[in-house]
């Protein structure tokens, strides 16, 4: 069951997304889900190292330039980013705001945060809980020159 926490990412979210402890987070990801022009999902998986919570209610994606991602977030749908995490399960839905920067590769997009959903288990689950969120390896080196030009990207103002 999920309940609205409200168009902001609760603290601990934000810093999860600030990339204060990026290091910590290599290996993991998140789907995001944007939706195509037949109404579908499309999901894709982002690292920790794609996304940068600005603050609370913007939170900025490096994704594929011409990607299906990409031409979804441009045509103004929603998206939906997944934090699947053994301390807490919470859906961001967001929209796209203003047009990307691009710099290819890559394409950057602001997600505006319009509403958190923190998702918990039901009473008659039995305390059911996540204990392991997405993970793959091996987790790439903060020093490789497409990481650190990814985060030049999300950090650029």
């Amino acid at each position: 069951m999920s309940r609205s926490l409200g168009p902001a990412l609760p603290g601990d979210l934000l810093r999860a997304l600030s990339q204060s402890d990026l290091a910590a987070r290599l290996g993991r990801a998140l789907p995001l889900i944007t939706v195509d022009a037949e109404g579908r999902p499309h999901p894709m998986l982002c690292s920790y190292v794609e996304l940068l919570a600005v603050d609370a209610r913007t939170i900025r994606a490096a994704i594929a330039a011409g990607s299906g991602s990409a031409r979804n977030l441009e045509s103004g749908r929603g998206a939906t980013l997944l934090a699947i995490e053994p301390e807490r399960t919470v859906y961001v839905k967001c929209r796209a705001a203003g047009a990307p920067l691009v710099a290819p590769p890559l394409a950057r997009f602001t997600l505006a945060v319009e509403d958190v959903l923190e998702d918990m288990a039901a009473e008659w689950e039995g305390g059911a809980r996540i204990t392991g969120g997405i993970a793959y390896a091996p987790a790439p080196s903060l020093d490789a020159p497409e990481i650190q030009a990814t985060l030049a990207l999300l950090r650029r103002e």
